[in-house]
């Protein structure tokens, strides 16, 4: 298979620059060496900006973190396009690694500030903003590597340097949006601050109720501060949602769909697509994962999150089977290659339709306020460390099985789907205290309950009174039931949720 364009010309810029330097080639080893490290260096800054990502989003706020974040944007750009005309391929390691620190706090902290600022009935859809905006980046990179854009030679260096646009209109219009009306409210103990958010968010009449819910929130979150990642590890109470976000953002990764665009040069070859055309039809399937992101951003609200994640998932391990079976038989036919070109797009829609963009969505509703950012960093981390791994493991897999390594996929993809069906409940319409107290309920639970769990689930008759006019229909009731010496609280929803 033939390398990329940006590939091609990062190795003849390192190979250049090393002559200059020392008037020989560069061994072999030595440039595969440069090229592994400028390629792997993304996913460890993408680790690192995940592990500072939740605690800055905690110090500075959501909106604050953001904003910040764009530093790490703007000098990444510099170095990156600055690095052919100061002649150091070293730049374009460490903008490399900036930008990765970028990418991996904003992915940390922009679907948590989506989540909370959003109103539950549009959760979902303002969810899939991130998935939205992330296939949208993707494209116009696709389109800006082009070689009738920025896609030659001497224009390689400003083709990098495209990364600071996002950074500059972010720092354009994000300081006009107010900071997490719930972090204002139980983390910083803001009342007027939050206020004034939901006011600017929801207007005079939606603020009130959302207000309710925060309230609600923060009464169960008495005495409880923002936890650390190892804290949630070790809460037995939440132990199912933390194993659902791990299996999810690995599966996120570990599905196949890298695997896929790294097949679609040659499916596109075999196909009779002319090699000068094959970056055209790249940026097809771009357009499709953009296009099914913005489809599951309009049906989100309608079918709800299970239905959309367990459907993708169900959707690539038919397709894993069908590009198995068509890669064997590209020989055999003239159909096939065609027959695979659509199982490409095939699996590339799926995957947008609902695994790329639910995730985070879930990760976000799966927890409420103080275990919120530890579940992102712990989920992020999964996220990037799956990356890794899959980049690290996945040329060796090729050469070990071929094109039958879509069958390890389909294992992954069809595994994931029977957890998703089997134990996440859906969270559609429903605030994160609810969605806390269904996960919980379908799960067996000890005798005592620790920490936030009994802080959750266990309220006064007082709080819940309060609280009945935004629960509606839901008029939970407080029920102790005693059994031997212990006795055991609980929540029952008559309507059986």
């Amino acid at each position: 298979m033939n390398l990329s364009f940006p590939c091609v010309i990062t190795l003849y810029f390192i190979n250049s620059t090393w002559m200059q330097r020392y008037q020989s080639n560069i061994s072999e080893n030595g440039l595969t060496l440069l090229w592994s490290t400028i390629v792997s260096i993304f996913t460890l800054g993408g680790l690192v900006g995940v592990s500072i990502g939740s605690t800055l989003s905690v110090k500075l706020g959501r909106r604050g973190t953001l904003l910040t974040n764009n530093c790490f944007s703007v000098m990444a750009a510099l170095l990156m396009g600055l690095s052919a005309f100061a002649g150091s391929f070293e730049l374009l390691i460490i903008g490399r690694l900036l930008c990765g620190i970028n990418a991996g706090v904003a992915l940390c902290v922009e679907p948590m500030y989506l989540g909370e600022i959003a109103p539950t009935a549009l959760r979902g859809a303002m969810g899939m903003g991130t998935s939205i905006f992330l296939t949208v980046g993707i494209v116009s990179g696709q389109v800006m590597g082009l070689e009738e854009i920025l896609g030659r030679e001497e224009y390689w260096p400003f083709l990098l340097a495209t990364t600071c646009i996002p950074a500059f209109l972010q720092l354009l219009f994000l300081p006009w949006f107010p900071e997490s009306p719930r972090y204002l409210f139980i983390d910083r103990g803001n009342d007027e601050g939050c206020r004034k958010a939901l006011v600017q968010l929801h207007g005079l009449a939606g603020s009130e109720g959302a207000l309710k819910d925060i309230q609600a929130e923060k009464n169960n979150l008495v005495g409880f501060k923002a936890r650390k990642p190892w804290e949630l590890l070790a809460d037995r109470s939440v132990r199912w949602q933390v194993i659902t976000i791990i299996l999810l953002n690995a599966a996120q990764q570990l599905n196949g769909v890298n695997a896929m665009y790294f097949y679609t040069q040659y499916v596109f070859q075999q196909s009779g697509i002319p090699t000068d055309k094959i970056p055209y039809a790249t940026v097809g399937t771009g357009a499709c994962e953009c296009l099914t992101a913005l489809t599951c951003g309009l049906l989100v609200e309608c079918l709800g999150r299970k239905v959309l994640i367990a459907g993708g998932y169900i959707l690539m391990s038919v397709c894993c089977i069908l590009f198995t079976l068509t890669l064997a038989l590209q020989h055999v036919s003239p159909v096939f290659p065609y027959l695979s070109v659509a199982c490409v797009f095939a699996f590339v829609l799926s995957f947008g339709l609902g695994p790329g963009g639910v995730t985070n969505i879930l990760t976000t509703e799966l927890f409420t306020q103080t275990s919120r950012p530890a579940a992102f960093m712990i989920a992020g981390s999964v996220n990037w460390l799956s990356f890794f791994f899959i980049g690290l493991v996945f040329p060796f897999i090729v050469i070990g099985l071929q094109h039958y390594c879509f069958l390890v996929f389909f294992v992954v993809c069809s595994t994931v789907a029977i957890y998703i069906l089997a134990a996440i409940p859906e969270t559609k319409n429903k605030s994160f205290l609810e969605i806390q107290n269904e996960f919980q309920s379908s799960k067996k639970k000890t005798d005592v309950l620790p920490d936030e769990a009994e802080a959750l689930l266990v309220s006064t008759t007082g709080r819940i009174e309060g609280s009945q006019e935004f629960y509606g229909a839901s008029d939970f009731r407080q029920q102790t039931v005693v059994s031997g010496k212990q006795k055991h609280r609980c929540l029952f929803n008559p309507q059986g949720s």
